[in-house]
C-alpha cells in the first residue's frame, strides 16, 4: 500500500467511531472473530485499547490482529487502531457506483448541450 493510499484511508477512518474495546482480557480469539466478521462487511475499522487496563501495548494489539486476520494496520495513535482489508464485493460495488455517476454526468451535459443548441441554425 502506497503512502497516499493509507493517508487517503486515515482520512476515512477520522469519522468511524471504534466497534470494540480491549482491556484487561487482552487478545482473545473472540475478539479475532469479530475483528475478521467487521473487516469483511466495513473494510476498515477502528479498535480502541484500554491503555490503563490491557496487558499488551497498542502497537502489539494491531501487530496480531493484522496477521490474524490477513489485515493492514493503517495507524495506531494512542490507543486506537485503524485496520483495512479490502473486500472485491465492496470495491466492485464502489467501481459500479462510480461509473454509473460519470454516465450520468455525460448525459447531463449532452442534454445541457443540445438544449443550449436548438433552435439555433447552423451554416456550412
Amino acid at each position: 500500500m502506497t503512502g497516499k493510499e493509507r493517508a487517503g484511508w486515515r482520512a476515512k477512518a477520522n469519522s468511524l467511531t471504534p466497534l470494540f474495546q480491549i482491556g484487561k482480557g487482552g487478545m482473545s480469539d473472540a475478539i479475532i472473530k469479530q475483528t475478521d466478521d467487521a473487516l469483511t462487511a466495513r473494510e476498515l475499522i477502528k479498535v480502541k485499547v484500554l491503555l490503563e487496563s490491557s496487558p499488551v501495548t497498542p502497537r502489539e494489539v494491531a501487530d496480531e490482529l493484522a496477521q490474524a486476520t490477513n489485515s493492514e494496520v493503517i495507524q495506531v495513535v494512542g490507543g486506537v487502531i485503524v485496520l483495512y482489508r479490502e473486500n472485491p464485493e465492496i470495491a466492485k460495488k464502489a467501481k459500479e457506483k462510480e461509473k454509473a455517476k460519470k454516465l450520468a454526468e455525460k448525459k447531463a451535459r449532452m442534454a445541457k448541450a443540445a438544449k443550449e443548441n436548438k433552435g439555433k441554425r447552423f451554416s456550412r
